[in-house]
């Protein structure tokens, strides 16, 4: 480990280079969470108008789980490559796979035009939407973490995760216009289509900005190490090198996902479900609330990121767990009152808390795994949990919803998600003091600096 005085300083361009991830986060995230919205208020009757309500929600529902069932071959697919070839190539696909999917959707007909080919459409582009947003964390991370000041590592790395609640918040806020400003039937009609169309204009943006910073120097570095040292020999995927050294890691990267995931969807796009149908809330109101909802969520991510640099990851992310899990019932009690201030309250506190499991994570995956394993090995972690974590939970919470006519078995299914995080991650090694440029063996395993050496750490 170096010392203070030969520590390398934070790269003069890093904030650039958040920027550009944040950017590119906040644009992919909005197209998903833009399709999970419409999923919730619209789709249902555009593309399955021949269902009762309540079904037509839950098949609307399994077609945006659909975009999660993707994500996987995309962490496959982009960690390899992203692995290989380097952290920036693909991140411009994955915005370029993700901008064109969503505006595709703002140009389909629906089931009125052309029948039962419109939701089959509608799930194509849904698949591309998941594979794109499967390569999108890990390598929008990865940048950010590898391009130094590692004291605050936490800190900067969460800056790509609040693309989460900015995309939330961008799709949102587009909606609650639209919905404000349109009557039902003109919504309903063509004004669904318009923030859909938007994604276009956004992926310019992002495209420009992602095409103007450098490649990670961890990766950089790590290739040359590696080609130097190759003498004619074939290296292993990277795939087979995470599952040989690292499924420890990745096992610990999903159970962790599990709470993370679930509530995020529970609070965010099965409330939309909830609040307008079991406590009577209008639309409008219950987008309004996650709306404010998003925008704490926004800022206190950071926050969260720059204790887990002064505490630890494990802390910060077990308190998140614990506190989700411990929210449910006061969160389903809140919105039962059908009160604007208690609904806001009730998503306001339950985002608050999934950032404390969100802002770390950025940073704890990014140190679990080896350069050139790191884009695979958290990829992979991240979005094969969330094929049995984020994708299914609004569809089993409105499922339970409509079996018990009750929030107490939601409740239970994110409590239950809440103590299978805080198994994984209390049985987690502590991660911050780990230097991303460090080998250690054939094996790819990170060396660790002991807490002593916590002032010596880069």
């Amino acid at each position: 480990m170096s010392s203070p005085a030969s520590a390398p300083p934070a790269p003069p361009n890093l904030p650039r280079i958040v920027a550009a991830s944040l950017i590119g986060t906040t644009i992919e995230w909005y197209d998903f969470f833009l399709y999970g919205s419409a999923a919730a208020l619209v789709f249902n009757k555009l593309f399955f108008p021949n269902s009762d309500p309540l079904v037509g929600t839950l098949l609307s529902f399994l077609t945006y789980a659909v975009g999660f069932a993707a994500r996987p071959l995309g962490a496959l697919v982009f960690g390899h490559y992203g692995d290989r070839l380097g952290r920036k190539k693909l991140l411009v696909l994955s915005l370029l796979l993700m901008g064109g999917a969503t505006f595709a959707i703002g140009l389909l007909p629906t089931h009125a035009t052309v029948g039962t080919a419109a939701p089959v459409l509608l799930t194509a582009l849904r698949l591309v939407q998941g594979f794109a947003l499967g390569g999108e964390w890990g390598g929008a991370v990865l940048l950010v973490s590898e391009h130094g000041d590692a004291r605050r590592r936490g800190f900067w790395a969460s800056w790509p995760q609040t693309g989460a609640p900015a995309g939330q918040l961008l799709a949102t806020g587009v909606l609650s216009l639209l919905t404000a400003v349109l009557s039902d039937d003109a919504f309903g009609t063509w004004g669904w289509r318009i923030p859909f169309l938007l994604s276009g204009v956004l992926v310019l943006v992002g495209l420009w900005i992602r095409l103007s910073v450098d490649e990670s120097p961890v990766f950089k570095e790590a290739l040359a190490r590696a080609e130097s040292r190759r003498d004619g020999e074939t290296e292993k995927l990277p795939l087979v090198s995470v599952l040989s050294h690292h499924w420890r890691d990745v096992l610990v990267a999903m159970g962790a996902r599990m709470a993370e995931n679930i509530s995020y969807y529970v609070i965010t796009a099965f409330i939309l479900v909830y609040a307008t149908t079991s406590a009577g809330v209008s639309k409008q109101t219950a987008l309004n609330a996650v709306l404010i909802g998003s925008a704490v969520h926004f800022a206190v991510i950071p926050a969260w990121g720059a204790l887990s640099d002064r505490v630890g990851r494990r802390p910060v992310y077990l308190l998140g767990a614990a506190g989700v899990g411990l929210w449910m019932f006061p969160f389903f009690a809140l919105v039962d009152t059908g009160s604007f201030g208690y609904l806001i309250l009730a998503v306001t506190v339950g985002l608050v808390l999934h950032g404390a499991m969100y802002a770390p994570q950025a940073a704890f995956f990014t140190e679990m795994f080896a350069t050139r394993m790191r884009y695979s090995g958290a990829s992979i972690g991240a979005q094969f949990a969330s094929v049995a974590a984020g994708a299914p939970a609004p569809l089993i919470a409105t499922a339970l919803l409509d079996g018990y006519g009750s929030s107490t078995p939601i409740a239970l299914y994110v409590i239950a998600a809440a103590v299978l995080t805080l198994v994984a991650v209390g049985v987690a090694r502590e991660t911050r003091h780990r230097d991303l440029a460090r080998v250690d063996g054939e094996e790819g395993e990170l060396s660790d600096a002991s807490p002593a050496a916590e002032a010596r750490t880069v």
